[in-house]
């Protein structure tokens, strides 16, 4: 169970079009329970007609009448709903992506100025009351800033949107202050829950958007600390704490390690880029790798032979053991609208599972994701990614080579998937294309099932050979 009034600790990163292989937006973020708590997850289609027109969060209890013109949108909410829908990254169907939220960091000052606000909106109700209302990225933008404007919200949130053409990430700023930046088209960004935005230009409404006095409120607050008058976000509005070069700056200096080489940047240090060139184009499996990342070939590897004790645990994993989900959200401007999105799905802990691409154009999603119970069992993709994970761990130098075989194997396979089902989309328009996408995605999935069960069956017989009450002699 999630903590009230308090969002999940995630990593975020996301692509510009010509910064990712294909030129698709790319937009992906784990999704993190808090320490000790696990989310089940399931993947699902929300139809228009079943969107709320009166919408009222459990958490905050804050009321919110929604527009009567929803439209259809995946979503990846909690299985159990007892604090809410948690509904987190979808694409609706103007093929318009969300992902909310990354929880980010905020300081004393801030929050003396505009403290947060209880009864505000939060991380279970974003997607829900934004996603099914919007038909750009900035649009996104505008539309969640006047909800916090005028709502207020009880935590600090990052949030994502994007479309065929662009990305705009979205930073709250207190309980009713916010900011957003375009994605530059040929860069990346990484967060990894700290206030990330850097240098405000308040003069450049194509690439920054902010709530309506957020200048005045800066100034009449004394929060520029800049000597030169510019306004860096990141040093205006964020926390310099030193839980920061622990659990937050690491991450970041990892992916940018993985992504741009020959980069000199320190893993605590508070001068971590939020926007960075890559020195190549970056493609869905660079994304798998640096959000699975566990520091790999460092000391800080958990699962490493190089480093102490003490280094092995200093630093916290962007691969997690209580990550719920990632959903990683590509637009590909290279295909017709009608198949023009795709949703790629990971559950439960990002070293031991794999991505399933998914066409988001269809009204109903396989069972092997969307009927995600409170019971344990093997039969769902949620639960058998978790049992996986939990006996891989301890013995994850005997099976890694099973972890990366079915890795290449099932990413093979579902690139393998949507080429084909491209070409047979093609021509096909209504019901015949939804049945062509849907039937890809059963496809799909019927394929990383069996996959999955492999994975399990050898996992289980190494782990089992390795129990400490083995013993070499054999009874026959």
């Amino acid at each position: 169970m999630k903590n009230q009034f308090l969002g999940t600790s995630c990593t975020t990163i996301l692509i510009g079009k010509k910064a990712s292989y294909d030129g698709s937006t790319i937009v992906a973020r784990t999704e993190d329970s808090g320490n000790g708590t696990f989310e089940a997850k399931k993947f699902i289609v929300v139809q228009a007609a079943d969107q709320p027109k009166h919408y009222v969060s459990k958490i905050s209890k804050v009321q919110i009448d929604l527009p009567d013109d929803p439209l259809r949108y995946t979503s990846t909410p909690n299985a159990i709903p007892v604090e809410g829908v948690w509904g987190e990254a979808g694409i609706n169907a103007d093929n318009v992506a969300m992902s909310a939220t990354e929880t980010i960091t905020t300081n004393e000052r801030v929050l003396g100025a505009d403290p947060m606000v209880a009864g505000g909106i939060g991380e279970e109700d974003l997607l829900t009351i934004v996603l099914p209302y919007i038909h750009s990225a900035k649009e996104g933008v505008a539309r969640l800033g006047a909800l916090l404007e005028q709502f207020g919200t009880y935590e600090r949130n990052g949030i994502a949107f994007s479309d065929a053409d662009e990305i705009w990430f979205l930073e709250t700023v207190g309980g009713h202050h916010w900011v957003a930046q375009r994605v530059p088209d040929d860069a990346y960004v990484t967060v990894p829950n700290q206030l990330g935005i850097q240098e405000i230009n308040f003069d450049d409404p194509d690439n920054f958007l902010y709530s309506a006095d957020l200048k005045t409120f800066i100034e009449d607050n004394h929060l520029n600390l800049s000597f030169d008058g510019k306004v860096n976000s990141r040093l205006t509005f964020g926390s310099h704490a030193d839980i920061d070069h622990h659990y937050n700056t690491p991450r970041a200096w990892f992916i940018q390690k993985a992504l741009t080489a020959n980069i000199d940047q320190e893993p605590m240090s508070d001068h971590i880029p939020f926007v960075q060139k890559p020195t190549h184009k970056i493609t869905i499996e660079d994304v798998k790798y640096v959000l699975s990342s566990h520091y790999q070939d460092t000391v800080y590897d958990p699962y490493g032979t190089t480093g102490t004790e003490d280094e092995k645990h200093l630093f916290r994993p962007i691969g997690i053991n209580r990550t719920g989900e990632l959903s990683v959200l590509q637009i590909r401007p290279d295909q017709p609208k009608a198949n023009q999105a795709v949703q790629w799905i990971a559950y439960g802990s990002m070293p031991f599972n794999t991505l399933i691409p998914f066409y988001t154009n269809i009204e109903d999603t396989p069972s092997y994701l969307k009927d995600t119970t409170a019971r344990v069992t093997s039969e769902n993709y949620y639960w058998v990614n978790r049992i996986i994970a939990a006996l891989a761990d301890s013995h994850y130098r005997d099976v890694v080579a099973d972890l990366e075989r079915y890795q290449e194997t099932t990413l093979s396979l579902g690139h393998a998937n949507l080429l084909a089902a491209d070409q047979t989309a093609i021509g096909k328009t209504g019901l015949e294309l939804t049945n062509v996408l849907q039937a890809a995605n059963q496809k799909i999935t019927d394929q990383i099932k069996n996959e999955t069960e492999d994975l399990l069956d050898q996992v289980l017989f190494t782990v089992s050979n390795l129990m400490n009450n083995k013993f070499a002699r054999s009874d026959n």
